[in-house]
């Protein structure tokens, strides 16, 4: 029935343009462009890692140990400032955010090297752009071996960069291009 019914908009939807002529044509294009303007308009803008990381803060106030961006939605990780608590976050596109997991058991031990950083989450992002202007699109705490940030970025040239931002100073000290051209990352790229 429902394909019954589309051959018999289809067919008069043919009889109105031909009908009509030039002007049903045009019609029916101000009609489409106007319904795709509204469809674009509906779709959130997406948040920036640094809007994303500002909103998960005012959320839960503390240092953000991870910001990953999983298709529109960041997935936002903080620390209490005290260590001791822990939030996992979601940042929606429109900036909204949701309380995944919380927990006020941690071990603050374990946190001192985040808590202690000179260097932020946010710091370190800034300091990745201007390496490599695009988007970011991951931010981690990286403490195995020396603690550092780990940044990842869509650049305008559209590789991925894998950026390593040190935590007391802000400088990048590797970086390379996952651009799908070599098979090594050896960091020189």
């Amino acid at each position: 029935m429902k394909r019954t019914r589309t051959l018999y908009v289809s067919a008069a939807t043919a009889v109105v343009l031909m009908a009509g002529g030039p002007a049903a044509v045009a019609s029916a294009a101000t009609a489409d462009t106007a319904r795709t303007a509204a469809a674009a308009a509906a779709v959130p803008a997406q948040v920036s890692a640094e809007e994303a990381a500002a909103a998960a803060l005012k959320h839960y106030p503390g240092v953000i140990e991870s910001l990953d961006l999983d298709g529109a939605v960041w997935q936002v990780d903080v620390v209490s400032k005290d260590g001791r608590g822990h939030a996992e976050l979601e940042v929606s596109a429109t900036g909204a955010v949701t309380e995944q997991n919380k927990d006020t058991n941690e071990n603050a031990a374990e946190n001192k090297p985040l808590t202690g950083a000179k260097v932020t989450a946010e710091q370190a992002a800034k300091a990745a752009l201007a390496a490599h202007p695009g988007q970011v699109t991951t931010v981690e705490w990286d403490d195995d071996g020396t603690a550092s940030w780990h940044v990842e970025i869509t650049g305008k040239d559209g590789k991925t960069w894998d950026v390593q931002v040190d935590h007391a100073t802000g400088k990048v000290t590797t970086s390379g291009s996952d651009s799908g051209d070599s098979d090594s990352d050896d960091g020189n790229n």
